[in-house]
């Protein structure tokens, strides 16, 4: 892997957001307050061969143009016109740029024309690196759980910090593993937190109780776009988002029993609010599939790494024993898409990308006195696979018939950090071969853990950091985010923790097969 190099990406966003650049002009001259406005910044996503999502939102029926170059000069613009975003999209809008070069510095500004008086807004700009077709050093960041347990954005630490501290390691993408906001959870204008110390919010109307209605999912992501290093970020590396529980409400599937703050009672109603909220929101290419709602994709970024990002969410059954016959969790479409693709993958290393881990229980309170229920895949019985197992058991017995290898699984969901190596001479299930996954999170959120592992799969912790008490706040500095670096003349990948600041806190190095 190559030195890291802060001179490596220059990025034109800042406090101007607003100036002009060179042969960059509004439609119409008007005054500010007659222009529209881009209320929530700009994202890039899903970036796949030459091709890369850029996403936005205004504040009135208008039409996104996107101008992309190379240079930030921006003397060649390519220019992209977006569908009219109005209040069925809760004005979103978002483009898909074609035509990219190779691994090249991409340049973007966005802008919106009003959708009748033709007025457009201050310009906004952003920057993203393109898919490479050669081997070259490859750096991202990977991590989950924002804005939970009631932690918002402090103004008294600077907001969401560790979104920083990610940018500053200039990573080609970032990961959100999942619970990309906390629909189910408020956020008070303070908290009491260890030792008495008092945590502050900003606060909205839309964090101020559960979400049920589609505009209260909404506002959760408008509310995680106040805070101005999540904007800078977001302006700055592409993203891969996928989901989790929390976008919709904690631990749900089909059996979820809601409590008394909601009003809506039916799971199946708040969760088609949530879809439809998380995929305005989510700079991601939507997919014919699912009409139009599928979430898992596969991602190729050069000859040396292919993403798989999972949906361990939408396709499970009800949360119970897990145990006993084959149940749920990704489902038989998903499952049988993960394994041909992994087949056909040519590419150096596979990542999976999972919002849940593999061999960490996570209870969800009890089917009946002394049985308890279970969140995850594991649950809690060490000996053969069952119930939600099977399907991880079909998955890495098919890997190793197929002789898939240089798959590394990643993941976010307990809010604490840990690497997990996995092999079958300590497990239960024995057709696989050895593999790793790693944790990160929370980003900003109440920290827990750790939790106990099933030994069906063999895991044994190699390390994990978690704070003393259960809920300890982001103050406590237990808020980690991972890193992925793959060497492009070696293909060595190597997987960094790193805390709230920066810092690493465990690095393992993997060397391929």
């Amino acid at each position: 892997m190559s030195h890291f190099n802060p001179g490596r990406r220059r990025v034109i966003q800042g406090v101007g957001a607003g100036l002009l650049l060179p042969g960059l002009a509004p439609a119409v001259i008007a005054s500010v307050k007659d222009r529209p406005q881009l209320t929530d910044g700009v994202q890039s996503g899903d970036l796949l061969g030459d091709r890369a999502m850029i996403w936005s939102r205004c504040d009135r029926p208008a039409r996104m143009v996107v101008e992309w170059d190379t240079r930030s000069l921006f003397s060649n613009p390519r220019r992209f016109i977006s569908p009219l975003a109005d209040s069925r999209s809760d004005f979103t809008a978002r483009v898909e740029l074609s035509g990219l070069p190779a691994d090249q510095a991409i340049f973007y500004r966005v802008q919106f024309e009003d959708a009748q008086t033709g007025v457009a807004s201050e310009p906004w700009f952003g920057h993203l690196r393109s898919v490479p077709q050669q081997r070259r050093d490859i750096r991202f960041v990977w991590s989950g759980d924002t804005v939970g347990q009631g932690f918002g954005i402090n103004p008294d630490i600077g907001g969401m910090r560790i979104y920083e501290a990610m940018r500053l390691r200039l990573p080609d993408f970032f990961i959100h593993s999942g619970d990309t906001i906390y629909a189910d959870g408020p956020v008070p204008a303070q908290l009491t937190t260890e030792g008495g110390r008092i945590w502050r919010n900003l606060t909205t109307e839309a964090k101020s109780k559960v979400a049920e209605t589609l505009d209260e999912y909404r506002g959760n992501y408008r509310y995680n776009l106040m805070d101005e290093n999540v904007r800078r970020f977001n302006a700055q590396v592409p993203q891969i988002w996928q989901w989790d529980d929390h976008e919709v409400v904690n631990n749900w599937s089909p059996g979820k029993q809601l409590d008394e703050r909601y009003q809506t009672k039916d799971i199946t109603t708040l969760v088609g609010r949530a879809r439809q909220a998380w995929l305005e929101y989510a700079p991601m290419r939507l997919q014919a599939a699912d009409q139009g709602g599928r979430i898992y994709r596969k991602l190729s970024y050069g000859p040396l790494l292919d993403v798989f990002v999972l949906d361990m969410r939408s396709y499970r059954g009800a949360n119970d024993d897990n145990l006993g016959e084959a149940k749920a969790f990704l489902g038989r479409a998903q499952l049988d898409w993960l394994k041909g693709e992994l087949k056909a993958s040519k590419a150096q290393w596979k990542v999976i990308a999972a919002d849940m881990p593999i061999g960490l229980g996570v209870p969800d309170g009890e089917v009946s006195p002394g049985v308890p229920r279970w969140e995850a895949v594991a649950n809690g019985d060490p000996g053969a696979a069952q119930g939600r197992e099977l399907e991880i058991a079909e998955l890495l017995g098919f890997l190793r018939a197929q002789q898939v290898r240089n798959h590394v699984w990643l993941t976010a969901d307990v809010h604490y950090c840990a690497a997990h190596h996995y092999h079958p001479d300590r497990a239960a299930f024995q057709d696989f071969e050895p593999f790793w996954e790693f944790v990160a999170g929370p980003l900003n959120a109440g920290s827990f853990g750790p939790n106990p592992l099933d030994k069906t799969f063999g895991p044994q912790v190699v390390f994990e950091k978690a704070p003393p008490a259960q809920n300890t706040s982001p103050f406590a500095g237990f808020q980690f985010f991972g890193e992925v670096q793959i060497d492009g003349q070696t293909a060595e990948l190597t997987v960094i923790l790193r805390d709230l600041d920066g810092v690493s806190v465990f690095e393992q190095k993997l060397q391929p097969t």
